[in-house]
């Protein structure tokens, strides 16, 4: 889910930032006292200055407060989504109303899955562009060895130079699960790999841990719409103020980032 936080981890320790993230927080709903907003959008616009799961902990710790009003609401596309105003915001219903359709639009299943092939595809030309070989598609299998612990697979398998990365695209505006990150770190140690993240956002203490693990997470810093879906990229963009493009291709800097690292990282 895109537009809601999926599961509050309440096994993470306390952070003594979510104290200074709730009085932030105050300030921003006293400053749109008249608009609706959801958990997700919250999160991405505050991601910045804390981690998602820090915001999101924020923000339900203001509505048991009374500080800030809160509803789920179910979508038409299954699931639901979490509403925020200001507690002064007597008629927010209709600020609600828009904020949900809209969340429908792009929550619809075919857009979310048009959101990953496409995101996938991006990555498979752009990377390709730069020779770097593919040789493997949603597989877990790599040079006559095959992972069986578990059914993780990944996206691809390139090989550039006698060097390898086991490679994930999360085209997702929330953080992907951690859990699925530490499991492939060990897929890529396992098939004698290097491990390549590509992700709109991910947390520095992950990016470090793919790092140590002689890997490269290359942040997009947008979600990627398919060109087909620019109308309601712009939409999502202009209404929600959330990083979504529809570009027709990867731009030549962000690839070249990871084509740098590769080159400068190729025998180490």
């Amino acid at each position: 889910m895109d537009f809601d936080h999926e599961l509050p981890d309440e096994s993470r320790p306390p952070d003594p930032s979510q104290e200074d993230a709730e009085k932030t927080l105050v300030d921003f709903f006293n400053k749109h006292v008249e608009r609706v907003f959801f958990s997700r959008q919250i999160e991405v616009h505050f991601e910045g200055q804390w981690f998602h799961w820090i915001t999101n902990r924020a923000l339900r710790d203001l509505v048991k407060r009374g500080l800030i009003r809160s509803e789920k609401r179910p979508l038409k596309t299954g699931g639901e989504v979490t509403l925020l105003w200001h507690k002064s915001h007597r008629y927010y219903k209709r600020d609600a109303l828009e904020v949900t359709e809209l969340i429908e639009e792009y929550a619809d299943p075919n857009i979310g899955a048009a959101l990953g092939l496409h995101g996938e595809g991006m990555v498979l030309e752009g990377i390709a562009k730069r020779e770097f070989v593919l040789k493997g598609r949603n597989t877990n299998e790599y040079g006559g060895r095959k992972w069986s612990a578990s059914d993780h697979d990944f996206d691809f398998f390139f090989e550039r130079d006698g060097v390898a990365y086991g490679t994930e695209v999360k085209n997702t505006l929330g953080y992907m699960d951690h859990k699925e990150l530490e499991v492939k770190i060990k897929i890529c140690a396992f098939l004698k790999v290097r491990p390549l993240f590509v992700a709109r956002m991910l947390p520095k203490p992950w990016i470090k841990q793919i790092i140590d693990a002689g890997g490269f997470a290359l942040i997009m810093k947008y979600q990627l719409y398919p060109w087909a879906h620019k109308e309601l990229a712009k939409r999502v963009s202009v209404s929600f103020g959330l990083p979504v493009d529809a570009p027709r291709a990867l731009s030549d800097g962000t690839v070249e980032r990871f084509v740098k690292w590769h080159e400068l990282n190729e025998l180490a």
